[in-house]
């Protein structure tokens, strides 16, 4: 058995036990930013990765198995020797290519949790002191320095082959204040693919976008309820019947919200005003809705990959053997991000569309720009091109990964997922998707005041109010709104709890 136990000081936070089975999304996330922290290993699992451990070291040394008693790649039809202890060490160094900058903390701490875990399902092959130390160094706050490219969709192999030099005391490691990287481990030819193998980064990358996207995502809803407010719009486009009518389940989720926060009831009575509303007001539930859905998927998709024994070759105990297949091809995971990503762009897009409407006199019945007294003056005119600068931002990353074609390998690997580069542009939105949520913020409390406009006291929008009017400047001359738009920005993630 393997000998790393977790440090048992104090620890701040809720604890997760992995064990190959039951690890989501917001557990990954938790466990990247240090709002939770592991505990040892699920005994029955470590037991499981190590019989695992055991049979595919038995079989690299009766049989061929690619990586172990075989090169990689094109190089599969080279035997290596039971007798090259060295093998394993060639393969990790060889691949511990990556390059660009060096990986933000919660990035590389997501990929541990998620190839722990994964290890922990059985079917790796792996010595199991690998999972410990893995966990170790998540526990400590520890991670190795990884760089950002070396990955097309087809297993993150050189973020692992840098994970793997680490462990075996070859690479360095970053420590948080107080943190230690685990003791070097003793890697053989057996573990070397057994490591890398795997989408582990792009799915801790994933599943960070995803947690981030979801909160943005459940704070645009007060937000445009706020804007629709201010311009006096109507609620008949939330009513319970139309959604009805045309049930999706994420726009029915969307109005149903957006009646609770306003309190209106569930067939709003029809508006004194205009009769209907531009699309940014009227179509919140059939744009957000999509998106609230396309999360879903996303989530169901990741919760099947992080809990996957999706090993190459695969290590069956049960049958006592080894199966080499294609199953770490990441085709689900590349397109549920580039789905996702599209749809969040969407909402994005209807957020300026109603910072623009907050711009119009014929919807607030104010001066243009929600400009103050002074001649001319310009008052939030400069966060419709902020926000569309932001917007720009976002449609660049928004573009599907899963378009991206490339051939490896001297023609053996013919075909990639990028879903890597898919997770890496789904983080990179979630600044610019804030960035535009906060300019419509800014500019709807403003609107709210000079129209001397309160939500209903009894609704919980006006709680969403009264903190963002507590927190924005009230000043309404001419100035630098770029502090304002940053407090509306740190106010989201509290705001998507109402």
């Amino acid at each position: 058995m393997v000998s790393h136990m977790l440090d048992s000081g104090p620890r701040t936070g809720r604890r997760v036990t992995l064990d190959g089975t039951g690890l989501h999304s917001a557990d990954i996330a938790a466990l990247a930013q240090r709002t939770a922290h592991p505990t040892a290993p699920d005994p029955k699992a470590l037991a499981r990765a190590e019989e695992s451990w055991e049979t595919a070291r038995r079989l690299a040394a009766t049989g061929r198995v690619y990586g172990r008693s075989t090169g990689v790649g094109a190089n599969r039809t080279e035997d290596v020797g039971a007798a090259d202890a060295d093998h394993g060490l060639r393969l990790l160094r060889s691949h511990a290519g990556a390059i660009g900058d060096p990986l933000p903390a919660r990035e590389v701490r997501a990929m541990l949790a998620v190839r722990a875990n994964q290890l922990l399902a059985g079917g790796a092959g792996l010595n199991p002191a690998v999972i410990t130390s893995l966990l170790a160094a998540l526990d400590a706050g520890a991670h190795p320095v990884v760089n950002e490219h070396g990955a097309v969709g087809t297993g993150d192999l050189a973020a692992l082959a840098q994970t793997g030099l680490a462990l075996a005391g070859e690479h360095p490691w970053h420590c948080a204040s107080g943190g230690r990287a685990p003791a070097p481990i003793t890697l053989d030819n057996n573990d070397a693919l057994a490591l890398i193998s795997s989408n582990a980064l792009t799915l801790g990358q994933a599943a960070l976008a995803l947690d981030e996207l979801r909160r943005l995502l459940a704070a645009a809803l007060p937000v445009a309820a706020l804007s629709l407010l201010a311009v006096g719009g109507s609620y008949e486009p939330f009513a319970e019947p139309v959604m009805l009518a045309r049930p999706h389940p994420g726009s029915a989720a969307a109005a149903t919200r957006l009646r609770a926060l306003t309190g209106v009831p569930p067939r709003p009575a029809p508006p004194l005003g205009r009769i209907q509303d531009p699309y940014g007001f009227r179509c919140i539930p059939q744009i957000h809705g999509p998106a609230l859905d396309a999360a879903d998927t996303l989530d169901g998709v990741l919760t099947v990959e992080v809990n996957a024994a999706a090993e190459n070759p695969l290590i069956s105990i049960e049958d006592q053997a080894a199966y080499h297949h294609g199953n770490f091809y990441a085709a689900h995971v590349a397109l549920a991000l580039d789905a996702f990503r599209l749809a969040v762009l969407q909402t994005a897009q209807l957020s300026t569309a109603r910072l623009a409407a907050l711009s119009e006199p014929d919807f607030t019945r104010l001066r243009p720009f929600l400009g103050d007294p002074a001649p001319a003056s310009s008052g939030v005119m400069i966060l419709e091109y902020a926000a569309g600068a932001a917007l720009g931002e976002m449609r660049a990353v928004s573009q599907p990964a899963t378009l991206g074609h490339t051939v490896l390998s001297r023609g053996v690997e013919e075909q990639a997922s990028f879903a890597s580069l898919g997770a890496r542009q789904t983080l990179r939105a979630c600044t610019s998707y804030r960035q535009i949520l906060a300019c419509e913020l800014v500019a709807a409390v403003r609107a709210l005041r000079m129209r001397s406009l309160e939500p209903d006291p009894d609704a919980p929008l006006a709680a969403v109010y009264a903190v963002a009017a507590d927190a924005l400047d009230p000043r309404m001359e001419d100035r630098p709104l770029t502090d304002d738009v940053a407090v509306a920005a740190g106010l989201l993630d509290g705001v998507a709890g109402w």
